[in-house]
């Protein structure tokens, strides 16, 4: 027997319910890229989700209290992640090269589907995953981390998102997935264009497709012991055009993310007192830097995207059925309802997602991340923000929570003291022609990305080693 639909009340004439509604909250533009937090205390006063505006003409509803968020994460049958259900989206409502699209279509991966295919394409990933060998990774991300410090530490300046927290991510992405640095760079460029709302984001779509199109290609001709080759092997048998799906949504998870939470990390440490006080002092307080990052400022802020199988109630608050419900991951994480503030350590946030679609690749992330920020620390133990914090600008659009630069100063080093590994005494390794030098950055001759000589699995647990 199919449910009752639930219905909405109409107020009667002269009712204060006829008033004039106010203004849908948008999650994009200057405004809301500047104070995101105003924003989500506007809307906590309608309830646990409201009505909100993600791109021009495009509505969605934002959860904003962390149980509700809960329900909504944890209530696949209630909530599905198939985004083919958009109503708007599929009767051309919302046009095909709106903004959010690429975000928020639907790809056969993990990320857009339910129940047994949902749980044949996640296993694929998380046993693919699983086959990462953590310490080579630590020490990969290290050495990376290092030759990264040692372009811009002579000169006793840098701007850490172009230089450190945008290239660290790609260097490991390219590295764990045996990617060559040249369709590296197609990738971060349309994994970068599909989360800014100002982008051309049909353009960046396309990019990423050609992107992962040559590395599918290339591992069927060429598997390696890379995470690429393993899901072509994995009993799922996934198909290209699945192969395809699954590298981007790992693709997405893995650098844009992965670059706001080192960026969101090191802010908060070289410009919040409780931390930038033990740093003076020698400490490196990095994981509770991470752990406030993650509760305060998560890297992907709304996301999550649900739909109502049906016309349901939410805390009151009725959801139609086919419209967009996004968990505000960020607005969630700081619910005045919770108790306590002390959140070092503790790991109930929501950043990385709950429920069946939590994130499989959070531990690999949160070490990427601590090494990144360790190593850094470690080398430039007297960094500060070369600008005020109010200075710092963050860039637009509903999803992520991302700075557009982040310049620091520090006193000038040298390269670390480490003996030079065998393949960088003639040639630059881990460096892709996708990052290109900032403005600040001495006069060099542009590499040829065929001199990029990309490092084999198995000599990252050489090297890790001493050998």
């Amino acid at each position: 027997m199919t449910p009752p639909r639930p219905t909405r009340a109409v107020a009667p004439p002269g009712c204060p319910a006829h008033a004039v509604a106010p203004a849908v909250e948008r999650l994009y533009g200057p405004e809301f890229a500047a104070d995101p937090m105003a924003s989500y205390t506007r809307l906590r006063a309608h309830g646990s989700a409201a009505p909100v505006e993600i791109a021009p003409g495009v509505r969605a509803w934002l959860v904003t209290r962390y149980e509700s968020a809960l329900e909504v994460l944890r209530s696949p049958e209630r909530f599905s992640k198939d985004p083919r259900r958009w109503r708007a989206l599929a009767d051309g409502t919302v046009p095909a090269d709106s903004p959010v699209v690429p975000m928020m279509m639907y790809r056969p991966n993990a990320l857009c589907t339910d129940g047994g295919e949902h749980s044949r394409l996640r296993g694929a990933i998380t046993d693919s995953l699983g086959r990462v060998d953590p310490g080579a990774l630590r020490g990969y991300v290290a050495h990376s981390a290092d030759i990264l410090i040692d372009r811009f530490g002579p000169r006793g300046r840098a701007d850490l998102l172009g230089e450190y927290g945008a290239v660290l991510p790609l260097l490991v992405f390219n590295q764990l997935f045996g990617c060559p640095p040249d369709t590296g760079d197609k990738l971060v460029e349309g994994i970068s264009g599909i989360f800014d709302a100002d982008a051309d984001s049909e353009k960046a779509n396309a990019v990423l497709t050609e992107g992962v199109t040559e590395l599918v290609a290339l591992k069927r001709r060429q598997p390696g012991p890379d995470v690429t080759s393993w899901l072509m092997a994995h009993p799922a048998r996934l198909t290209d055009e699945e192969m395809r799906h699954q590298l981007v949504v790992l693709m997405g998870a893995g650098t844009e993310p992965q670059q706001n939470l080192i960026c969101n990390g090191l802010r908060l440490l070289v410009s919040d007192d409780r931390f930038a006080g033990d740093l003076a002092g020698g400490s490196m307080p990095v994981e509770d830097a991470i752990d406030e990052v993650l509760w305060t400022d998560p890297p992907i802020a709304n996301y999550a995207i649900h739909y109502p199988v049906q016309d349901l109630e939410l805390d009151g608050t009725l959801l139609p059925e086919g419209e967009p419900v996004l968990i505000s991951l960020a607005a969630a994480n700081t619910d005045p309802t919770l108790t306590g503030d002390h959140r070092a350590g503790n790991r109930a946030h929501l950043a990385w997602s709950a429920g069946p679609h939590t994130c499989p690749a959070k531990s690999p992330a949160r070490l990427i991340a601590t090494i990144a920020l360790e190593k850094l620390l470690d080398r430039l133990p007297d960094i500060e923000l070369d600008i005020t914090v109010e200075q710092l600008e963050w860039r637009q659009g509903p999803f992520h929570r991302a700075l557009t630069a982040l310049p620091v100063r520090f006193p000038p080093i040298g390269p670390a003291d480490r003996p030079p590994r065998r393949d960088e005494r003639n040639s630059n390794p881990a460096l892709s022609s996708s990052i290109p030098p900032v403005p600040t950055s001495p006069a060099r001759q542009p590499e040829s990305a065929h001199t990029v000589r990309q490092l084999r699995w198995s000599a990252l647990t050489r090297w890790w080693h001493g050998q």
